[in-house]
């Protein structure tokens, strides 16, 4: 009798434990794995260096690692960047800026060429785990929409030929700019003018297991149109939300319904696989009279409230079972941009290593910015909690 007691003990605890690794590791049924551990955990990083006052590489490695910042995408190839994030175990993803488009699609051994030179030298001993291949080209400048298809074709023939497509993921960022429309989110479609060039693209991408990245930033949804949004919605802050009249689903944030337009999109279009990942969104902290929303008390609430809701590892109210995966822009301002005011103030932290604002990080040198909240690891217990209250909830039956 004891034998079978302490078997059946032993068969509960087994179960409990096949339940906890399925709620933390969902299944996202596509044809083909990506590259292992292309993203860990939900929280990026987008590392602009348009600047002439930012730490140097190593410095940013070293805030990087204080504020346990995995997962990190810069806008070019730098060699210095490159060697600086040697033996860190940080995620990095690089990119072939638009610039290069025409030469990449024109011949395909400028792929081979850029990778043996950015790439090669540095894999076995830096993290590169994926390359963007432009960025915002479809629904911007139609003179790159040809060359980006070209250039991606290359780069993936590249990868393949260096035994590199099963470790390095490829991409391409999309602005809100490809998309018809996006309200309500159910109702999301491709602009039909674009698709001659998005399909090929995404015909590489679902075959080979990439997902469709999009910059969403309800900032900009909510400057182009600040009589009528309301910017709690926007905030992440409690609003009564707004409800597709086609799937009956709520949103009480913008962010969510800019993501699941993309998916509706995607479904439209026939990806109904395709994952859905944000390569950039962040919210200015200042900028002119004319651009409503940008300050450093709207900047503080939106990241903040975006951080706590990724360390939460959830779906959207589409996708309720795909963690929402986003690289925050930025991590500095930056003093060079060009355009409007607000391009040089999204960062999180000033450039000379201290917060911008306070959302839980500490930064290279203290600073006299208010306190956050709520800390990392109660962040990060929150998620723990989402993630396993299910099975928490069923050892109580069990036992």
């Amino acid at each position: 009798m004891t034998a079978v007691m302490g078997r059946r003990r032993c068969a509960r605890w087994m179960l409990l434990l096949l339940c906890c690794l399925l709620l933390t590791s969902p299944s996202h049924g596509r044809r083909r794995p990506r590259p292992a551990d292309s993203f860990v955990g939900a929280y990026g990083i987008n590392y602009g260096r348009i600047a002439n006052n930012l730490p140097s590489p190593d410095k940013v490695v070293e805030l990087l690692r204080r504020s346990k910042i995995r997962n990190v995408k810069i806008y070019d190839e730098e060699p210095t960047v490159l060697e600086a994030f040697k033996g860190t175990g940080l995620n990095l993803v690089i990119a072939v800026n638009n610039g290069l488009l025409n030469s990449f699609a024109a011949n395909d051994s400028v792929a081979i060429d850029w990778l043996n030179k950015y790439v090669q030298p540095y894999i076995s001993q830096t993290r590169i785990v994926g390359i963007t291949v432009g960025n915002e080209v479809l629904g911007g400048d139609p003179n790159l929409a040809a060359p980006l298809v070209g250039a991606v074709k290359n780069m993936y023939n590249g990868l393949k030929k260096l035994h590199l497509d099963d470790k390095i993921e490829l991409f391409t960022p999309h602005s809100e700019a490809v998309f018809a429309t996006s309200y309500p989110p159910s109702a999301c479609v491709f602009k039909e003018e674009i698709m001659v060039y998005m399909k090929p693209l995404l015909d590489l991408f679902s075959r080979i297991g990439s997902p469709f990245y999009v910059n969403a930033y309800p900032f900009l949804a909510y400057l182009s149109d600040s009589g009528r949004i309301d910017i709690n919605y926007a905030l992440f802050q409690p609003n009564p939300g707004i409800l597709d009249p086609n799937t009956s689903l709520h949103y009480d944030n913008m962010f969510d319904a800019q993501i699941d337009a993309a998916y509706a999109a995607l479904q439209a279009a026939g990806y109904n696989n395709m994952e859905v990942r944000v390569a950039e969104t962040g919210w200015a902290s200042s900028g002119d009279q004319s651009e409503a929303g940008a300050s450093v008390e709207n900047a503080r609430t939106y990241n903040y409230n975006l951080r706590k809701r990724l360390f939460l590892r959830k779906g959207t109210p589409l996708k309720p079972n795909i963690p929402v995966k986003a690289y925050i822009f930025a991590l500095f301002n930056e003093n060079l941009k060009n355009g409007d005011p607000t391009e040089k103030h999204y960062g999180l932290f000033n450039p000379d290593g201290r917060i911008s604002y306070d959302i839980g990080y500490s930064g290279l040198l203290p600073s006299s910015a208010p306190a956050s909240l709520l800390s990392v690891k109660e962040m990060r217990a929150w998620g723990w909690i989402a993630r396993c209250s299910a099975a928490v909830i069923l050892s109580i039956f069990l036992f």
